[in-house]
């Protein structure tokens, strides 16, 4: 089945080819076939995480060192294309461990933090999440409402956070808010401190395999060893948001990819007037159009990685690819949907549930109206969304 249109298996490494395969057959072994069960019930398959520790895909690109891989931006991209194929929740855990609480960790982090946490997130034996949209700042972080007062020995946190990945389940959260000069910055809560909770967020109709809630802080006491010494400003999150879009990016292209491949092979067996599906103009037409998104989705993706290697990928770079990737993703589902028929949306085929997600998935690390205001203030020089 044609999924390489522009031979871009030519331009990996031996090395990235072997990384692809192992999460690949990974995702097909442990979460291809109980994946829809997960979803339907409204589960997180907790047994991931640790086996994503074992594959080495959590900190992927951060130094053995401190328990990370220390693979390059493709691997890392790769990795999360092969896990959005089997679901957007798996993919979306690995994406927050590494680039929105690892990542930050690690860049702008004491020794003694990166220590104290990294090789544990990178094993999946903590779990962690990401605090920067608030209830009511979701596209405008810059005026977040949560506070840090710095007292003798300790800050107090207050405020909340919502739509957090893995937040009932984390054992630590890197939580931006502003100290009392309005300068926002990042820190280190841990399970157990008193006044925090995370309460789940239920009956969501995306992401079902994914454990979503708040993050409530209330006069927590923070020890000054957990303020992250080496940033301020919106600097940093936007830092660790460029990053997770990174491997959006290519997560997308894994969904879009195996709605593709689920679509080909149903067009392919099923008949109706006597002819298979696919000997139909409009089915080819269809297949030609995803084939094509498809291809230039994985173009972008692989020369943004290749930018991001060099350290000349730029935030409005990233953007671009984050948005089209996710649209052109979504769009492949709906259509696949509807080439099912009555099929399409049951859970024998997964392509409902990449619809699902994906909607979700546009929302999220920014939305696709706001990826656009980016390239357009790219393009002019103004700030449209201000």
């Amino acid at each position: 089945m044609k999924i390489d249109y522009y031979l871009i298996e030519d331009l990996l490494t031996d090395e990235h080819k072997l990384i692809r395969q192992s999460v690949k057959d990974w995702v097909d072994r442990k979460i291809k076939p109980v994946i829809d069960d997960y979803a339907q019930k409204h589960q997180y398959p907790e047994f991931s995480i640790r086996e994503l520790g074992e594959l080495g895909v959590l900190g992927s690109f951060i130094p053995e060192k401190y328990g990370g891989s220390g693979f390059d931006q493709i691997a890392y991209g790769l990795m999360m294309q092969e896990l959005e194929a089997g679901d957007s929740a798996i993919r979306s855990t690995a994406s927050v461990q590494t680039s929105l609480v690892m990542y930050p960790i690690y860049s702008f982090g004491s020794e003694e933090q990166k220590q104290k946490y990294l090789p544990k997130l990178a094993s999946g034996e903590f779990v962690g999440c990401f605090g920067l949209t608030e209830p009511n700042h979701g596209s405008d972080p810059g005026s977040m409402e949560s506070r840090i007062v710095e007292k003798s020995d300790y800050y107090l946190l207050n405020g909340s956070k919502m739509w957090i990945t893995n937040s009932p389940i984390a054992d630590i959260a890197v939580i931006w808010a502003k100290d009392e000069e309005n300068i926002v910055r990042g820190l280190i809560v841990e399970k157990g401190m008193e006044g925090f909770s995370a309460p789940e967020i239920i009956n969501k109709w995306s992401l079902r395999a994914s454990i979503t809630g708040e993050l409530v802080f209330d006069n927590v006491k923070i020890p000054k060893e957990n303020i992250l010494p080496n940033i301020s400003g919106l600097k940093g999150p936007m830092m660790c948001l460029n990053s997770a879009r990174y491997g959006i990016a290519w997560g997308a292209i894994g969904a879009a990819i195996d709605c593709y491949q689920s679509v080909v092979q149903y067009t392919a067996e099923r008949k109706q007037f006597k002819r298979s599906l696919n000997s139909f103009q409009l089915t080819q037409k269809k297949l030609a159009e995803m084939l094509t998104e498809i291809t230039k989705a994985q173009l972008l993706a692989w020369r943004l990685g290749v930018l991001k290697n060099e350290n000349r990928a730029t935030p409005a770079q990233i953007s671009m690819a984050k948005r089209n990737n996710v649209e052109i993703a979504l769009d492949i589902a709906r259509t696949s949907r509807q080439m099912l028929g009555a099929m399409g949306i049951v859970g024998d085929y997964p392509i409902m549930r990449h619809m699902m997600n994906l909607e979700s998935v546009i929302t999220y690390e920014g939305t696709h109206d706001i990826h656009l205001l980016i390239t357009g203030m790219d393009i002019t020089g103004l700030a449209a969304f201000k």
